[in-house]
Parts: C-alpha cells; sequence; structure tokens
C-alpha cells in the first residue's frame, strides 16, 4: 500500500473543487512519491478542515487535483501562544515544529538582550510549521510572526490574556498553575540561552498577566524547555486533560 500523503494548500476547499499544485508541489508528487492520474492525497489549508482528494493532471513541474469529499473537520488548538527567544538555527526549527504539533495557536519569536539571532527568516520558519502540520495529521497552521523586541510585546500585552513565565531562577519551586482556570487566553514565554537579564526577569514578573512558574528541579535548555512548558499547560489547562 502506498504511504498516504498529506499537504498543505494555500486555497479553498470544497468538494469538486480544482487545486492546482506549485511545482515544488508536483516534483514532489509526481517525481518522488511517483503519484499517477487517480491516486489520493489529502489536502488541508488551516481554515476547512481536511479534504481527500485525487491526481486529475499530472505534469513534471505542474499539476491539478480534484476534491473529493471532507475527511475532517477543522480542529483548532486553545488559545495558546508561544513566544520564545530564536536560539541556533536547528533548536528553533525544533521549537517551531513542536509547537505546532503540540497545539499551539501563534507562534511570536522574540529579541532579548541575549538573544543570539538577530535576523530570521520568517517564512522558514512558517514552512517549518506547515510540514509539521502535514507530518502529525493537524488541520490547522499556527502563525509564525515576525520577531519583535520583548519589550515592545509586553507593552502591547492584551489585557485578558494571561502570561506563563517560565523562570530558571525558580528552579525546584512548584509548577505555580495549580489554581489557574481553564479556558483563559494564555501564552508561554521562554527565554534565550543563558536566560532573561535581570532587568527583563524583573519586567517580566511584575507585568499583571504574568504568572511566573518553575519547570521542574533542574535547569532545561531552550527548546526542551518549550515543549516541558507546552506539555504542562496542556495537561493542566488546555485539551490534553
Amino acid at each position: 500500500m502506498a504511504p498516504r500523503i498529506r499537504l498543505y494548500v494555500d486555497q479553498p476547499l470544497s468538494p469538486g473543487q480544482p487545486v492546482a499544485l506549485s511545482r515544488d508541489q508536483a516534483h514532489y508528487l509526481f517525481g518522488v512519491m511517483r503519484r499517477e492520474i487517480g491516486d489520493a492525497v489529502t489536502l488541508f489549508n488551516g481554515r476547512d478542515g481536511e479534504f481527500m482528494s485525487d491526481v486529475s493532471e499530472r505534469g513534471k513541474r505542474a499539476g491539478t487535483l480534484r476534491v473529493l469529499h471532507q475527511t475532517r473537520p477543522l480542529l483548532l488548538p486553545p488559545d495558546l501562544w508561544l513566544i520564545f527567544a530564536p536560539i541556533r538555527k536547528a533548536r528553533t526549527d525544533f521549537i517551531v515544529e513542536k509547537a505546532t504539533e503540540m497545539g499551539a495557536a501563534r507562534i511570536q519569536p522574540v529579541q532579548t538582550e541575549f538573544t543570539n539571532a538577530e535576523r530570521l527568516r520568517q517564512d522558514r520558519l512558517q514552512a517549518h510549521a506547515i510540514e509539521a502540520a502535514e507530518q502529525c495529521g493537524g488541520t490547522y497552521v499556527p502563525p509564525v510572526d515576525a520577531m519583535i523586541p520583548l519589550e515592545r510585546l509586553l507593552d502591547q500585552w492584551p489585557d485578558d490574556r494571561r502570561l506563563m513565565f517560565c523562570d530558571e531562577a525558580l528552579a525546584g519551586q512548584k509548577t505555580g498553575l495549580d489554581t489557574a482556570e481553564p479556558g483563559q487566553p494564555w501564552a508561554i514565554l521562554i527565554g534565550p540561552e543563558g536566560g532573561f537579564s535581570a532587568k527583563e526577569r524583573d519586567r517580566i514578573a511584575a507585568h499583571p498577566a504574568a504568572c511566573p512558574i518553575s519547570l521542574g528541579p533542574r535547569i532545561l535548555r531552550a527548546d526542551t524547555a518549550a515543549v516541558a512548558a507546552l506539555t504542562l499547560w496542556q495537561s493542566m489547562l488546555g485539551d490534553w486533560r
């Protein structure tokens, strides 16, 4: 049996609709996966759910799929943002991929005093989020926003959103989420390699939305901390309960 293929397409999806493939998608389907006319391909666009389609036109650099029927409705994640300071390239990619798989609704890179990456390829990180959703069976793709300074993010913070501040200085203390109520908008904030500066830590901890927490008795690498924090939040307040 041929392996199942899922593709993200930035087009509306409904039964009977033709979907034109990009050059890269056509190469992947026909050059790499050897799909032929009539073969099945699963599609999603992050808005309309998941649909079954089949190949109606095939070429080396182009092709067309025909949408058949919906296989799953859109499953939205909880209203949770992941905010993190980018680190080395491969580990930043890992954070974006795991945040997508684990149900973040938005991914926001921030510039801190100790952030190593001064520039970020937003389009490349968004492509990683799309690929992660394709591979994990998701029907939603979180937007990956352009990197902004942490100070500006805090200045513009929405009144109704809680902020889970993962503070390495609290290692070994209680999680801090025990009294939180599910159903609220939240965000998780992960620091850079080397942690937040003393000034940043004071500013975040004093923010009215902040809920400082510990991620256990050991100080974690930034990419490990992102996965641990998402797991903790999802299990206590998210859709894993």
